[in-house]
Protein backbone atom coordinates (compact mmCIF):
# COMPACT_ATOMS: atom_id res chain seq x y z
CA UNK A 1 0.00 0.00 0.00
CA UNK A 2 1.43 3.92 -0.94
CA UNK A 3 1.86 5.41 2.61
CA UNK A 4 0.35 9.13 2.41
CA UNK A 5 -0.45 11.55 5.70
CA UNK A 6 -2.95 9.73 7.33
CA UNK A 7 -1.27 6.36 7.24
CA UNK A 8 -1.87 3.25 5.07
CA UNK A 9 -3.70 3.78 1.96
CA UNK A 10 -7.08 2.97 1.62
CA UNK A 11 -8.79 1.45 -1.27
CA UNK A 12 -12.36 -0.36 -2.07
CA UNK A 13 -13.25 -3.76 -0.31
CA UNK A 14 -15.58 -4.87 -3.29
CA UNK A 15 -16.34 -4.75 -7.68
CA UNK A 16 -19.62 -3.17 -6.23
CA UNK A 17 -17.93 -0.74 -4.12
CA UNK A 18 -15.94 0.39 -7.04
CA UNK A 19 -18.71 0.50 -9.30
CA UNK A 20 -21.39 2.19 -7.19
CA UNK A 21 -18.97 4.96 -5.85
CA UNK A 22 -17.47 5.56 -9.41
CA UNK A 23 -20.47 5.62 -10.46
CA UNK A 24 -21.82 7.65 -7.88
CA UNK A 25 -19.46 10.17 -9.12
CA UNK A 26 -20.56 10.53 -12.49
CA UNK A 27 -24.36 10.39 -11.59
CA UNK A 28 -25.23 13.28 -10.20
CA UNK A 29 -26.87 16.93 -10.80
CA UNK A 30 -25.01 16.60 -14.34
CA UNK A 31 -27.59 13.99 -15.22
CA UNK A 32 -30.59 15.12 -13.13
CA UNK A 33 -30.38 18.62 -13.39
CA UNK A 34 -28.42 19.67 -16.41
CA UNK A 35 -28.77 17.25 -19.03
CA UNK A 36 -32.56 17.42 -19.62
CA UNK A 37 -32.36 21.46 -19.80
CA UNK A 38 -29.45 20.98 -21.66
CA UNK A 39 -31.01 18.10 -24.16
CA UNK A 40 -34.04 20.70 -23.81
CA UNK A 41 -32.16 23.34 -25.10
CA UNK A 42 -30.70 22.08 -28.12
CA UNK A 43 -33.75 19.45 -30.02
CA UNK A 44 -33.59 16.89 -27.52
CA UNK A 45 -33.52 12.96 -29.33
CA UNK A 46 -30.24 14.82 -31.95
CA UNK A 47 -28.30 15.92 -28.81
CA UNK A 48 -28.71 12.49 -27.20
CA UNK A 49 -27.69 10.52 -30.76
CA UNK A 50 -24.54 12.84 -30.57
CA UNK A 51 -24.23 12.60 -26.63
CA UNK A 52 -24.35 8.39 -26.92
CA UNK A 53 -22.01 8.96 -29.48
CA UNK A 54 -19.13 11.22 -27.10
CA UNK A 55 -19.37 8.61 -24.30
CA UNK A 56 -18.43 5.67 -26.59
CA UNK A 57 -16.21 7.16 -28.98
CA UNK A 58 -14.25 8.89 -26.43
CA UNK A 59 -16.21 9.43 -22.67
CA UNK A 60 -15.13 5.46 -22.04
CA UNK A 61 -10.98 5.18 -23.36
CA UNK A 62 -10.74 8.64 -21.47
CA UNK A 63 -12.35 7.00 -18.03
CA UNK A 64 -10.42 3.58 -18.83
CA UNK A 65 -6.96 5.73 -19.12
CA UNK A 66 -7.34 7.81 -16.28
CA UNK A 67 -8.13 4.48 -14.60
CA UNK A 68 -5.33 3.27 -15.68
CA UNK A 69 -2.84 6.32 -14.11
CA UNK A 70 -4.52 6.07 -11.04
CA UNK A 71 -4.28 2.53 -10.51
CA UNK A 72 -0.28 2.34 -11.68
CA UNK A 73 0.82 5.26 -9.47
CA UNK A 74 -1.66 4.68 -6.03
CA UNK A 75 -1.72 8.44 -5.89
CA UNK A 76 -3.63 11.18 -6.25
CA UNK A 77 -3.65 13.16 -9.84
CA UNK A 78 -0.50 15.22 -9.01
CA UNK A 79 1.23 12.46 -7.80
CA UNK A 80 0.54 9.75 -10.12
CA UNK A 81 2.17 11.61 -12.82
CA UNK A 82 5.03 12.53 -11.20
CA UNK A 83 5.40 8.76 -9.98
CA UNK A 84 4.91 7.13 -13.40
CA UNK A 85 6.27 10.69 -15.80
CA UNK A 86 9.28 11.54 -13.49
CA UNK A 87 11.66 14.58 -14.43
CA UNK A 88 8.45 16.24 -16.61
CA UNK A 89 5.96 18.56 -16.71
CA UNK A 90 3.08 15.97 -16.88
CA UNK A 91 2.03 16.60 -12.94
CA UNK A 92 0.71 19.79 -14.69
CA UNK A 93 -2.09 18.16 -15.97
CA UNK A 94 -2.83 16.62 -12.55
CA UNK A 95 -2.76 20.39 -11.13
CA UNK A 96 -5.35 21.01 -13.68
CA UNK A 97 -7.70 18.79 -12.63
CA UNK A 98 -6.69 19.26 -8.64
CA UNK A 99 -7.67 23.30 -9.82
CA UNK A 100 -10.78 22.12 -11.73
CA UNK A 101 -12.12 20.45 -8.93
CA UNK A 102 -12.05 23.47 -6.86
CA UNK A 103 -13.95 25.72 -9.04
CA UNK A 104 -16.13 22.76 -10.21
CA UNK A 105 -16.87 21.80 -6.40
CA UNK A 106 -17.66 25.30 -5.56
CA UNK A 107 -20.64 25.83 -7.80
CA UNK A 108 -21.69 22.49 -7.92
CA UNK A 109 -22.06 22.37 -4.49
CA UNK A 110 -24.17 25.59 -4.22
CA UNK A 111 -26.41 24.01 -6.55
CA UNK A 112 -26.30 21.01 -4.43
CA UNK A 113 -27.39 23.15 -2.08
CA UNK A 114 -30.33 24.43 -3.37
CA UNK A 115 -31.58 20.73 -3.67
CA UNK A 116 -31.85 20.86 0.24
CA UNK A 117 -33.78 24.31 0.04
CA UNK A 118 -36.23 22.56 -2.33
CA UNK A 119 -36.72 19.71 -0.18
CA UNK A 120 -37.50 21.62 3.02
CA UNK A 121 -39.90 23.94 0.60
CA UNK A 122 -41.87 20.88 -0.63
CA UNK A 123 -42.59 19.94 3.11
CA UNK A 124 -43.90 23.23 3.17
CA UNK A 125 -45.85 23.54 0.64
CA UNK A 126 -47.55 20.31 1.08
CA UNK A 127 -48.87 21.13 4.68
CA UNK A 128 -49.49 24.72 3.76
CA UNK A 129 -51.25 23.96 -0.29
CA UNK A 130 -55.06 24.75 1.05
CA UNK A 131 -54.09 28.28 2.58
CA UNK A 132 -51.49 29.11 -0.25
CA UNK A 133 -54.74 28.22 -2.78
CA UNK A 134 -52.57 26.28 -4.77
CA UNK A 135 -55.41 24.11 -6.13
CA UNK A 136 -57.45 27.41 -7.14
CA UNK A 137 -54.27 28.75 -8.86
CA UNK A 138 -54.27 28.57 -12.92
CA UNK A 139 -50.67 27.42 -14.28
CA UNK A 140 -49.67 31.00 -15.13
CA UNK A 141 -49.95 31.94 -11.65
CA UNK A 142 -48.26 28.91 -10.24
CA UNK A 143 -45.30 29.51 -12.08
CA UNK A 144 -45.55 33.15 -11.16
CA UNK A 145 -45.24 31.93 -7.27
CA UNK A 146 -42.81 29.36 -8.08
CA UNK A 147 -40.64 32.17 -10.42
CA UNK A 148 -41.08 34.55 -7.74
CA UNK A 149 -39.35 31.77 -5.00
CA UNK A 150 -36.30 30.61 -7.25
CA UNK A 151 -35.37 34.65 -8.01
CA UNK A 152 -35.88 35.56 -4.18
CA UNK A 153 -33.63 32.67 -3.06
CA UNK A 154 -31.28 32.88 -5.40
CA UNK A 155 -31.00 36.61 -5.02
CA UNK A 156 -30.62 36.29 -1.10
CA UNK A 157 -27.24 35.89 0.62
CA UNK A 158 -28.01 34.18 3.65
CA UNK A 159 -30.47 30.72 2.94
CA UNK A 160 -27.70 30.08 -0.33
CA UNK A 161 -24.91 30.08 2.06
CA UNK A 162 -26.47 28.05 5.00
CA UNK A 163 -27.72 25.03 2.58
CA UNK A 164 -24.45 25.25 0.67
CA UNK A 165 -22.51 24.78 4.39
CA UNK A 166 -25.07 22.03 5.34
CA UNK A 167 -24.10 20.59 1.86
CA UNK A 168 -20.36 21.14 2.01
CA UNK A 169 -20.46 19.44 5.97
CA UNK A 170 -22.15 16.42 5.12
CA UNK A 171 -19.98 15.96 2.15
CA UNK A 172 -16.72 16.44 4.30
CA UNK A 173 -17.79 14.26 6.88
CA UNK A 174 -18.49 11.48 4.55
CA UNK A 175 -15.02 11.56 3.01
CA UNK A 176 -13.32 12.15 6.39
CA UNK A 177 -15.07 8.96 7.16
CA UNK A 178 -12.12 7.43 4.51
CA UNK A 179 -12.76 5.69 1.10
CA UNK A 180 -14.13 2.17 2.43
CA UNK A 181 -15.76 3.39 5.41
CA UNK A 182 -17.27 6.61 3.70
CA UNK A 183 -17.37 7.16 0.50
CA UNK A 184 -17.86 3.12 -0.16
CA UNK A 185 -20.28 2.74 2.67
CA UNK A 186 -22.29 5.80 1.68
CA UNK A 187 -22.40 5.39 -1.83
CA UNK A 188 -23.89 1.52 -1.99
CA UNK A 189 -26.59 3.09 -0.12
CA UNK A 190 -27.59 5.89 -2.10
CA UNK A 191 -27.34 4.58 -5.30
CA UNK A 192 -29.97 2.33 -5.00
CA UNK A 193 -32.01 4.23 -3.15
CA UNK A 194 -31.85 7.03 -5.77
CA UNK A 195 -32.33 4.67 -8.62
CA UNK A 196 -35.73 3.41 -7.16
CA UNK A 197 -36.68 6.69 -6.67
CA UNK A 198 -35.60 7.45 -10.44
CA UNK A 199 -37.81 4.57 -11.76
CA UNK A 200 -40.93 5.58 -9.56
CA UNK A 201 -40.80 8.79 -11.00
CA UNK A 202 -40.66 7.68 -14.30
CA UNK A 203 -43.95 5.43 -13.58
CA UNK A 204 -45.69 8.75 -12.96
CA UNK A 205 -44.60 11.07 -15.57
CA UNK A 206 -44.68 8.58 -18.86
CA UNK A 207 -48.86 7.43 -17.68
CA UNK A 208 -49.60 11.09 -17.32
CA UNK A 209 -51.82 11.95 -20.83
CA UNK A 210 -50.26 13.31 -23.45
CA UNK A 211 -46.59 12.00 -22.29
CA UNK A 212 -45.97 10.35 -25.98
CA UNK A 213 -44.64 13.64 -26.86
CA UNK A 214 -42.19 13.86 -24.83
CA UNK A 215 -40.76 10.37 -25.62
CA UNK A 216 -41.04 11.46 -29.07
CA UNK A 217 -39.23 14.55 -28.33
CA UNK A 218 -36.06 12.31 -26.48
CA UNK A 219 -36.21 9.41 -28.72
CA UNK A 220 -36.86 10.97 -32.23
CA UNK A 221 -33.79 12.92 -33.36
CA UNK A 222 -34.67 16.21 -35.46
CA UNK A 223 -32.11 16.82 -37.22
CA UNK A 224 -32.71 19.79 -38.31
CA UNK A 225 -32.08 21.15 -34.69
CA UNK A 226 -28.67 19.91 -35.93
CA UNK A 227 -28.62 22.27 -39.00
CA UNK A 228 -29.87 25.03 -36.78
CA UNK A 229 -26.77 25.53 -34.58
CA UNK A 230 -24.64 22.37 -35.12
CA UNK A 231 -21.26 23.36 -33.28
CA UNK A 232 -23.45 24.41 -30.51
CA UNK A 233 -24.92 21.18 -30.10
CA UNK A 234 -22.15 19.05 -30.79
CA UNK A 235 -19.85 21.20 -28.14
CA UNK A 236 -22.78 20.86 -25.82
CA UNK A 237 -22.99 17.69 -26.16
CA UNK A 238 -19.23 16.56 -25.20
CA UNK A 239 -18.98 18.78 -22.12
CA UNK A 240 -21.64 17.51 -21.08
CA UNK A 241 -19.84 13.98 -21.35
CA UNK A 242 -17.39 15.31 -19.83
CA UNK A 243 -19.46 16.58 -16.48
CA UNK A 244 -21.91 13.79 -16.90
CA UNK A 245 -18.82 11.36 -16.46
CA UNK A 246 -16.33 13.22 -14.30
CA UNK A 247 -13.81 12.74 -16.60
CA UNK A 248 -10.88 15.40 -17.03
CA UNK A 249 -10.46 16.28 -13.48
CA UNK A 250 -8.57 13.51 -11.94
CA UNK A 251 -12.08 12.55 -9.68
CA UNK A 252 -11.11 8.72 -11.93
CA UNK A 253 -7.75 8.91 -11.61
CA UNK A 254 -8.02 9.38 -7.64
CA UNK A 255 -10.66 6.75 -7.50
CA UNK A 256 -8.58 4.59 -10.02
CA UNK A 257 -5.57 4.78 -7.57
CA UNK A 258 -7.96 2.83 -4.60
CA UNK A 259 -9.20 0.03 -7.32
CA UNK A 260 -7.41 -3.62 -6.60
CA UNK A 261 -5.43 -4.66 -8.74
CA UNK A 262 -7.73 -7.62 -9.25
CA UNK A 263 -10.53 -5.57 -10.49
CA UNK A 264 -10.99 -5.52 -14.62
CA UNK A 265 -10.47 -1.95 -15.29
CA UNK A 266 -12.08 -2.08 -18.67
CA UNK A 267 -14.92 -3.82 -17.30
CA UNK A 268 -15.83 -1.29 -14.82
CA UNK A 269 -14.99 1.65 -17.10
CA UNK A 270 -18.22 0.04 -19.42
CA UNK A 271 -20.10 -0.41 -16.28
CA UNK A 272 -20.01 3.17 -14.98
CA UNK A 273 -20.37 4.96 -18.32
CA UNK A 274 -23.64 2.82 -19.33
CA UNK A 275 -24.99 3.49 -15.58
CA UNK A 276 -24.06 7.11 -15.88
CA UNK A 277 -25.80 6.96 -19.24
CA UNK A 278 -29.29 5.38 -18.17
CA UNK A 279 -29.44 7.34 -15.22
CA UNK A 280 -29.38 10.32 -17.87
CA UNK A 281 -31.79 8.85 -20.22
CA UNK A 282 -34.30 8.10 -17.53
CA UNK A 283 -34.26 11.43 -15.65
CA UNK A 284 -35.15 12.64 -19.25
CA UNK A 285 -37.80 10.16 -19.48
CA UNK A 286 -38.73 11.42 -15.96
CA UNK A 287 -38.96 14.87 -17.09
CA UNK A 288 -39.81 15.27 -20.50
CA UNK A 289 -42.83 13.21 -21.05
CA UNK A 290 -44.56 15.45 -17.65
CA UNK A 291 -43.27 18.51 -19.29
CA UNK A 292 -44.95 17.85 -22.64
CA UNK A 293 -47.72 16.66 -21.02
CA UNK A 294 -48.85 20.43 -19.17
CA UNK A 295 -47.73 21.74 -22.60
CA UNK A 296 -44.33 23.35 -21.42
CA UNK A 297 -41.28 24.12 -23.66
CA UNK A 298 -38.51 21.56 -22.82
CA UNK A 299 -36.00 24.37 -23.24
CA UNK A 300 -36.56 26.19 -20.27
CA UNK A 301 -32.76 26.10 -19.06
CA UNK A 302 -31.40 25.51 -15.52
CA UNK A 303 -34.92 26.98 -14.75
CA UNK A 304 -36.48 23.98 -15.05
CA UNK A 305 -35.85 21.70 -12.25
CA UNK A 306 -36.56 24.65 -9.99
CA UNK A 307 -39.42 26.48 -11.50
CA UNK A 308 -41.46 24.43 -14.44
CA UNK A 309 -41.40 20.85 -12.50
CA UNK A 310 -42.68 22.31 -9.49
CA UNK A 311 -45.47 23.52 -11.62
CA UNK A 312 -46.27 20.23 -12.91
CA UNK A 313 -46.24 18.49 -9.46
CA UNK A 314 -48.90 20.59 -8.66
CA UNK A 315 -51.08 19.38 -11.41
CA UNK A 316 -50.74 16.00 -10.48
CA UNK A 317 -52.26 14.03 -7.55
CA UNK A 318 -50.45 14.22 -4.83
CA UNK A 319 -48.22 16.88 -6.15
CA UNK A 320 -46.23 17.64 -3.24
CA UNK A 321 -45.41 14.01 -2.42
CA UNK A 322 -43.68 13.53 -6.25
CA UNK A 323 -41.66 16.93 -5.93
CA UNK A 324 -40.49 15.56 -2.47
CA UNK A 325 -39.32 12.45 -4.17
CA UNK A 326 -37.64 14.31 -6.94
CA UNK A 327 -36.04 16.89 -4.62
CA UNK A 328 -34.83 14.21 -2.51
CA UNK A 329 -33.88 12.29 -5.67
CA UNK A 330 -31.45 15.36 -6.84
CA UNK A 331 -30.12 15.74 -3.29
CA UNK A 332 -29.10 11.87 -3.24
CA UNK A 333 -27.51 12.34 -6.66
CA UNK A 334 -25.44 15.46 -5.58
CA UNK A 335 -24.05 13.87 -2.77
CA UNK A 336 -22.80 11.34 -4.54
CA UNK A 337 -20.76 13.25 -6.86
CA UNK A 338 -19.82 16.46 -4.11
CA UNK A 339 -17.89 13.25 -2.29
CA UNK A 340 -15.59 12.13 -5.29
CA UNK A 341 -14.25 16.02 -6.51
CA UNK A 342 -13.98 17.01 -2.35
CA UNK A 343 -11.74 13.29 -2.46
CA UNK A 344 -9.40 14.69 -5.53
CA UNK A 345 -8.47 17.94 -3.42
CA UNK A 346 -8.07 15.74 -0.45
CA UNK A 347 -5.94 13.14 -1.61
CA UNK A 348 -3.95 15.50 -3.04
CA UNK A 349 -3.70 17.82 -0.01
CA UNK A 350 -2.98 14.67 2.47
CA UNK A 351 -0.48 13.02 -0.14
CA UNK A 352 1.54 15.75 -1.85
CA UNK A 353 1.48 18.02 1.14
CA UNK A 354 1.19 15.27 3.81
CA UNK A 355 -1.46 16.11 6.27
CA UNK A 356 -3.73 13.42 7.93
CA UNK A 357 -6.97 12.96 5.75
CA UNK A 358 -8.98 14.83 8.65
CA UNK A 359 -6.60 17.99 8.12
CA UNK A 360 -6.80 17.28 4.44
CA UNK A 361 -10.25 17.50 4.29
CA UNK A 362 -10.94 20.41 6.25
CA UNK A 363 -8.71 22.64 4.67
CA UNK A 364 -10.48 21.47 1.24
CA UNK A 365 -13.96 22.20 2.43
CA UNK A 366 -12.43 25.86 4.10
CA UNK A 367 -10.86 26.73 0.55
CA UNK A 368 -13.94 25.59 -1.47
CA UNK A 369 -16.33 27.20 0.73
CA UNK A 370 -14.66 30.65 0.41
CA UNK A 371 -15.15 30.05 -3.77
CA UNK A 372 -18.37 28.79 -3.18
CA UNK A 373 -19.51 32.01 -0.70
CA UNK A 374 -18.54 33.83 -3.79
CA UNK A 375 -20.69 31.72 -5.85
CA UNK A 376 -23.40 32.75 -3.91
CA UNK A 377 -23.22 36.42 -3.83
CA UNK A 378 -22.41 36.55 -7.36
CA UNK A 379 -23.93 35.55 -10.24
CA UNK A 380 -21.29 36.70 -12.82
CA UNK A 381 -18.75 34.32 -11.41
CA UNK A 382 -21.25 31.27 -10.64
CA UNK A 383 -21.71 31.51 -14.42
CA UNK A 384 -17.89 31.40 -15.05
CA UNK A 385 -18.05 28.55 -12.68
CA UNK A 386 -20.65 27.04 -14.63
CA UNK A 387 -19.35 27.30 -17.57
CA UNK A 388 -15.92 26.49 -17.18
CA UNK A 389 -16.68 21.83 -17.30
CA UNK A 390 -17.09 22.59 -20.96
CA UNK A 391 -13.62 23.64 -21.77
CA UNK A 392 -11.19 22.75 -18.34
CA UNK A 393 -12.61 19.32 -18.68
CA UNK A 394 -11.91 18.51 -22.17
CA UNK A 395 -8.77 20.16 -21.75
CA UNK A 396 -7.70 18.09 -19.08
CA UNK A 397 -8.98 15.20 -20.97
CA UNK A 398 -6.91 15.68 -24.13
CA UNK A 399 -3.70 15.24 -22.43
CA UNK A 400 -4.59 12.43 -20.53
CA UNK A 401 -5.43 10.22 -24.06
CA UNK A 402 -2.37 11.78 -25.15
CA UNK A 403 -0.53 10.65 -22.46
CA UNK A 404 -1.58 7.47 -22.60
CA UNK A 405 -1.85 7.18 -26.37
CA UNK A 406 1.78 8.44 -26.78
CA UNK A 407 4.16 8.70 -23.94
CA UNK A 408 3.13 5.88 -21.62
CA UNK A 409 4.70 2.81 -22.82
CA UNK A 410 1.82 0.54 -24.63
CA UNK A 411 3.33 -2.69 -22.47
CA UNK A 412 2.65 -0.66 -19.25
CA UNK A 413 -1.16 0.25 -20.19
CA UNK A 414 -1.82 -3.11 -21.35
CA UNK A 415 -0.21 -4.54 -18.17
CA UNK A 416 -2.74 -2.38 -15.83
CA UNK A 417 -5.66 -2.98 -18.25
CA UNK A 418 -4.74 -6.91 -18.16
CA UNK A 419 -4.60 -6.69 -14.09
CA UNK A 420 -1.06 -7.86 -15.33
CA UNK A 421 -2.74 -10.71 -17.06
CA UNK A 422 -5.21 -11.60 -14.96
CA UNK A 423 -7.86 -10.61 -17.96
CA UNK A 424 -7.85 -10.72 -21.60
CA UNK A 425 -7.68 -7.21 -23.78
CA UNK A 426 -8.60 -8.31 -26.91
CA UNK A 427 -10.13 -4.91 -27.07
CA UNK A 428 -6.57 -3.32 -26.91
CA UNK A 429 -6.08 -2.73 -29.69
CA UNK A 430 -9.52 -0.98 -30.40
CA UNK A 431 -8.76 1.31 -27.28
CA UNK A 432 -5.07 2.16 -28.86
CA UNK A 433 -6.45 3.59 -31.64
CA UNK A 434 -9.23 5.90 -29.76
CA UNK A 435 -6.62 6.80 -27.28
CA UNK A 436 -3.65 8.14 -29.62
CA UNK A 437 -6.28 9.29 -32.58
CA UNK A 438 -9.86 9.36 -32.61
CA UNK A 439 -10.26 11.25 -28.84
CA UNK A 440 -7.55 13.40 -28.66
CA UNK A 441 -8.36 14.89 -32.09
CA UNK A 442 -11.62 15.36 -31.63
CA UNK A 443 -11.09 16.99 -28.31
CA UNK A 444 -8.75 19.08 -29.48
CA UNK A 445 -11.18 20.26 -32.59
CA UNK A 446 -14.11 20.55 -30.55
CA UNK A 447 -12.21 22.45 -27.74
CA UNK A 448 -10.98 24.94 -30.50
CA UNK A 449 -14.64 25.21 -31.63
CA UNK A 450 -15.70 25.80 -28.20
CA UNK A 451 -13.19 28.62 -27.44
CA UNK A 452 -13.94 30.37 -30.27
CA UNK A 453 -17.29 29.94 -30.19
CA UNK A 454 -16.98 31.84 -26.72
CA UNK A 455 -14.66 34.91 -28.39
CA UNK A 456 -17.49 35.25 -30.96
CA UNK A 457 -19.99 35.85 -28.01
CA UNK A 458 -17.54 37.92 -26.09
CA UNK A 459 -16.40 39.87 -29.40
CA UNK A 460 -19.24 40.01 -31.75
CA UNK A 461 -16.78 41.95 -34.41
CA UNK A 462 -14.50 38.95 -35.06
CA UNK A 463 -17.08 36.84 -36.40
Amino acid sequence: MIQGGNGERDSFSSKFGVIAAAAGSAIGLGNIWRFPYVAGENGGGAFLLIYLIFIAAIGIPVMMSEFVIGRSAQLNPVGAFKKIAPGTKWHLIGLLGVVSAFIILAFYTVVAGWTLEYLLQSVKWAILSGKLGFSEMSNEALREFFTNHYEGFIAGIWRPVIWFVVMMAFTGYIVISGVKNGIEKYSKILMPVLFVLLIVLVIRSVTLEGARKGLIFLFKPDFSTIREAPMKIVIEALGQAFFSLSIGMGTLITYGSYIRKKENLASTAINVALADTFIAVVAGLAIFPAVFAFGINPGEGPELVYITLPVIFQNMAGGMLWAFMFFLLLCFAAITSTISVLEVIVAYFSEQLNMTRKRAALMAMISVGFLGILCTVSPDIFGIFNASPDLMLPLGGFFIVVFIGWILARDKTRKELSSEGTHTTGYFPLFNFLVKFVAPLAIALLFALGVYSRMIALFPSLG
